[in-house]
């Protein structure tokens, strides 16, 4: 069990876990779908929206802004349509309405109280200000994928984020939602985990790429979380 005393700094993934990324993605991708028929159900859009945004992470690195248009590429490709270049943008013009879950901004404000809070996010910039705005807490800090120049699960981005710190790594905190993107490299660099399992009560691993790794604590959302730690 861990011992919440002895962490300094809280590091969350924002998007799927603070930011509910999936209804985004899906209130995005949907509408270009359905207007050519295509009928998917969310499942198996969101699982596409993994592959090819993998695919588009694990190439040189590019702004998110491009990997977001090559996963509407993607999906032309895989179901024979070309997007026009209104639909190529939709999700990154979307993105800054995508909102937090229901607990996220509670949940900050009550752990402000007892750590500090930083963002390490495959993300650039200017998309994370304004989900930022959403999230109303400061961030102490945030590491992006666009300063790192590299996406996670790079340990790179870990190893930038634990520098910008600070502080030892076993004061760092890692919570997420991604057991691929986050859960498994924090673990390889020693740092302690939370994962936020917020598809607990749906099958599959949604918009993120399947992994397996054991993380120190397993929750639900954030308000459970907050709980446990007694706040």
């Amino acid at each position: 069990m861990l011992n919440f005393d002895d962490f300094e700094v809280l590091t969350f993934d924002c998007y799927g876990t603070l930011i509910d990324w999936e209804c985004g993605i899906l209130l995005g991708l949907k509408p270009v779908l359905d207007s050519r028929n295509i009928d998917l159900g969310d499942d198996e859009i969101l699982e596409r929206y993994a592959e090819l945004e993998s695919e588009a992470e694990n190439d040189q690195y590019v702004k998110y802004r491009t990997v977001l248009t090559r996963i509407i590429g993607g999906f032309g490709e895989k179901y024979d349509f070309t997007p026009s270049d209104s639909e190529l943008r939709c999700l990154e013009e979307s993105l800054q309405h995508w909102i937090p879950f229901p607990d996220t901004v509670d949940a900050l404000e009550a752990l402000k109280t007892k750590f500090k809070l930083a963002v390490v996010s495959n993300i650039d910039n200017d998309l994370f200000s304004y989900s930022a705005k959403h999230l109303k807490v400061d961030f102490d800090c945030a590491i992006t994928a666009e300063e790192v120049r590299c996406y996670k699960p790079s340990l790179n981005i870990f190893r930038a984020a634990i520098e910008r710190i600070g502080i030892s790594r076993d004061r760092i905190l890692h919570v997420a939602q991604s057991v691929y993107h986050d859960i498994v490299p924090a673990n390889q660099l020693g740092l302690s985990t939370v994962w936020i399992n917020r598809r607990h009560m749906q099958h599959g691993f949604g918009a993120t790429p399947r992994a397996a790794a054991q993380p120190d604590l397993e929750v639900a959302d954030l308000k459970t979380l907050v709980s446990t730690i007694g706040l």
